[in-house]
């Protein structure tokens, strides 16, 4: 049998009952497979990352060290946040690493989203190696956050960095414990390990961040554009109340420039688009319909605030056809 495929007769999980029975098998999967040995996580600080880490702390301990790759692809406060919950109030065993330059300079002039992609996957996992022989003990295992949307969009969709297995000079072995679950069924497995609702509903984040946000290659101040135009976006659908409300929100920035006309003179910088979705389990997806003064208040700020946008627009294509990401 595929183990990457999901059994036709396994149940959803919807009920904390369902959940427990799923955590007490996996303990004992994670537990047989890893014996005494080390295993990184990948942890992002995402709804996946952290309910694996959430099970793997429950299953094998001290066992386990948390590594945050901070690889300039954040949203604004992103790592500080990270190390802020899992550090300072969780006490992981938390390695930080600032690798922004490393990762941006392997992405200079990659245009294409799968290339981009596969860069971003392997030079993590190439990170993790590196950070794997720095330990005293030897480690065996990368755990990473894999869910089964990932699986099935990476066949003829689109690839994920976290699917698709290592590079055959690297000798970890994966341990995938949610890799069958959709997102709502992770989402039910964090709450029953006890995570806090500011994690367990926090809103996804692909893992190669804002590189599929920033279309086309990647350029340092268009990040940064994306970045900010994010932050606006977030905080102001937090103050209408719309959080908690809409499932996933973010920008995105292409890589063409649009004409404007600021103070009497000619523009010509990028536009931002906004995408918002509601969806249950990332298989498909529909658009919330916006209040217009929500949208005008952040089309204002944004074009205020960050330099060089002229254009804002919202993105109301569902999915399918269109994916949630653009890239």
């Amino acid at each position: 049998m595929d183990s990457n495929k999901r059994p036709e007769s396994m149940a959803r999980i919807t009920t904390p009952e369902l959940a427990k029975a799923f955590i007490d098998e996996q303990v004992a999967l994670v537990r047989e497979q890893v014996g005494d040995k080390k295993v990184l996580l990948a942890l992002s600080g995402g709804v996946d990352s952290s309910v694996v880490a959430a099970l793997l702390i429950k299953a094998i301990g001290k066992q386990l060290v948390c590594v945050h790759v901070n690889h300039g692809l954040m949203r604004k406060g992103e790592s500080e946040k990270v190390i802020e919950v899992f550090q300072n109030q969780l006490d992981a065993n938390l390695i930080y690493i600032d690798a922004t330059d490393r990762f941006l300079d392997k992405l200079v002039d990659v245009s294409d989203p799968e290339e981009k992609r596969k860069i971003i996957g392997n030079e993590f996992v190439y990170v993790f190696d590196e950070e794997a022989r720095k330990l005293a003990d030897d480690v065996d295992f990368l755990a990473q956050g894999t869910i089964y949307p990932d699986i099935i969009e990476s066949d003829g969709v689109k690839a994920h960095h976290n699917v698709g297995g290592l590079p055959e000079e690297l000798k970890f072995e994966l341990v995938e414990p949610i890799k069958l679950l959709y997102k709502d069924e992770v989402r039910v497995i964090g709450r029953e390990l006890g995570l806090p609702s500011e994690m367990v509903d926090r809103q996804p984040f692909p893992g190669p961040g804002l590189g599929v946000r920033c279309l086309g290659a990647i350029t340092r101040d268009r990040l940064a554009a994306l970045r900010e135009s994010d932050a606006i976006l977030r905080e102001e659908f937090d103050k209408a109340g719309l959080a908690d409300k809409v499932w996933q929100f973010f920008t995105v920035v292409p890589d063409f420039r649009s004409t404007g006309v600021r103070n009497g003179k000619r523009l010509f910088d990028w536009p931002v688009i906004i995408r918002a979705v509601n969806t249950v389990d990332a298989m498909s997806a529909t658009v919330p319909e916006i209040e217009w003064s929500v949208l005008k208040k952040i089309t204002d700020r944004i074009l205020a605030e960050v330099p060089g946008v002229c254009r804002v627009l919202y993105d109301i294509t569902p999915k399918p056809c269109g994916t949630i990401e653009w890239e």
